[in-house]
């Protein structure tokens, strides 16, 4: 099996990166469709209603596969012999921080379909910083490798 992984590396390296870029892509935008929508006006509004579908869509058909996939490649890489290193750790704790920023996301998502939003859009402005902070974290890791 470890022959078979290291022979499909490049290609599961690949696929790995597709699938964050997808990720770090949804991750981005639902707090800024949620900056749009606190900011709205009237809860359930044509408007709201809008978002709320985008929010969905973002979320379920792009996000959640997106991350299950990312997860599904890392591991897969894992598992190839000589492929980690002390680089690992602080990448590993940011992605598992990223995780639960995801499904913190999906908390306010679905306060926002059931038109129970207290949050400001100042707050998800600020949510949206945090992303970017772990990307940087992790492509640290990954390319300087200082640990």
């Amino acid at each position: 099996m470890q022959d078979l992984l290291a022979i499909a590396y490049p290609w599961l390296k690949a696929a790995h990166v597709i699938s964050v870029i997808s990720w770090m892509a949804g991750i981005f935008y639902l707090p800024r469709l949620f900056v749009h929508h606190a900011e709205s006006g009237e809860a359930g509004s044509d408007v709201s209603e809008t978002f709320k579908m985008m929010e969905m869509k973002l979320y379920s058909v792009i996000m959640t596969p997106a991350m299950i996939a990312t997860w599904t490649f890392g591991i897969l890489l894992v598992a190839i012999p000589g492929v980690l290193g002390w680089w690992f750790l602080p990448k590993f704790i940011a992605v598992l921080i990223m995780t639960g920023f995801h499904a913190w996301l999906n908390g306010r998502r679905k306060e926002f379909l059931e038109d129970r939003n207290t949050r400001s859009g100042r707050t998800y402005r600020f949510a949206n910083e945090i992303p970017t902070v772990l990307m940087v974290i992790i492509v640290i890791a990954v390319i300087v490798k200082p640990f």
